[in-house]
Protein backbone atom coordinates (compact mmCIF):
# COMPACT_ATOMS: atom_id res chain seq x y z
CA UNK A 1 0.00 0.00 0.00
CA UNK A 2 1.07 3.51 -1.02
CA UNK A 3 1.64 6.08 1.80
CA UNK A 4 1.27 9.80 0.79
CA UNK A 5 3.21 12.50 1.71
CA UNK A 6 0.18 13.42 4.24
CA UNK A 7 -0.31 10.69 5.94
CA UNK A 8 3.90 10.25 6.48
CA UNK A 9 3.55 13.64 8.57
CA UNK A 10 0.68 12.69 10.30
CA UNK A 11 2.99 9.16 11.86
CA UNK A 12 5.94 11.63 11.70
CA UNK A 13 4.01 14.52 14.38
CA UNK A 14 2.30 11.84 16.15
CA UNK A 15 5.84 10.15 16.87
CA UNK A 16 6.74 13.85 18.06
CA UNK A 17 3.53 14.45 20.46
CA UNK A 18 2.21 16.76 17.96
CA UNK A 19 -1.68 14.96 18.38
CA UNK A 20 -3.39 17.32 19.34
CA UNK A 21 -7.33 18.48 18.45
CA UNK A 22 -5.89 21.40 16.34
CA UNK A 23 -3.38 19.60 14.38
CA UNK A 24 -5.68 16.35 13.80
CA UNK A 25 -8.26 19.05 12.04
CA UNK A 26 -5.64 20.74 10.00
CA UNK A 27 -4.05 16.95 8.92
CA UNK A 28 -7.63 16.06 8.24
CA UNK A 29 -7.75 18.97 5.67
CA UNK A 30 -4.90 18.23 4.36
CA UNK A 31 -5.76 14.67 3.53
CA UNK A 32 -9.04 16.59 1.73
CA UNK A 33 -6.83 18.65 -0.05
CA UNK A 34 -4.23 16.16 -0.94
CA UNK A 35 -7.24 13.60 -2.35
CA UNK A 36 -8.33 16.26 -4.55
CA UNK A 37 -4.81 16.99 -5.89
CA UNK A 38 -4.62 13.01 -6.60
CA UNK A 39 -8.05 13.58 -8.46
CA UNK A 40 -6.87 16.38 -10.61
CA UNK A 41 -3.77 14.38 -11.89
CA UNK A 42 -5.74 11.57 -12.27
CA UNK A 43 -8.28 13.00 -14.51
CA UNK A 44 -5.66 15.05 -15.79
CA UNK A 45 -3.74 11.61 -17.16
CA UNK A 46 -6.76 10.18 -18.77
CA UNK A 47 -9.00 11.41 -21.52
CA UNK A 48 -12.04 8.75 -19.86
CA UNK A 49 -13.52 8.71 -16.81
CA UNK A 50 -12.00 4.99 -16.20
CA UNK A 51 -8.88 3.49 -17.07
CA UNK A 52 -8.34 0.18 -16.33
CA UNK A 53 -11.41 -0.32 -16.15
CA UNK A 54 -11.48 1.19 -12.79
CA UNK A 55 -13.40 4.60 -12.01
CA UNK A 56 -11.10 7.11 -9.79
CA UNK A 57 -12.93 5.62 -6.47
CA UNK A 58 -11.59 2.21 -7.42
CA UNK A 59 -8.31 3.77 -8.10
CA UNK A 60 -7.96 6.08 -4.95
CA UNK A 61 -8.99 2.94 -2.59
CA UNK A 62 -6.82 0.52 -4.17
CA UNK A 63 -3.57 2.30 -4.17
CA UNK A 64 -4.09 4.21 -1.18
CA UNK A 65 -6.85 2.53 0.83
CA UNK A 66 -9.31 4.72 1.68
Amino acid sequence: MKQTAVEWLEIELKKKGFDFPYVTLKIAQAKEMEKQQIIDAYIAGVDKESINGKNFEQYYNETFNK
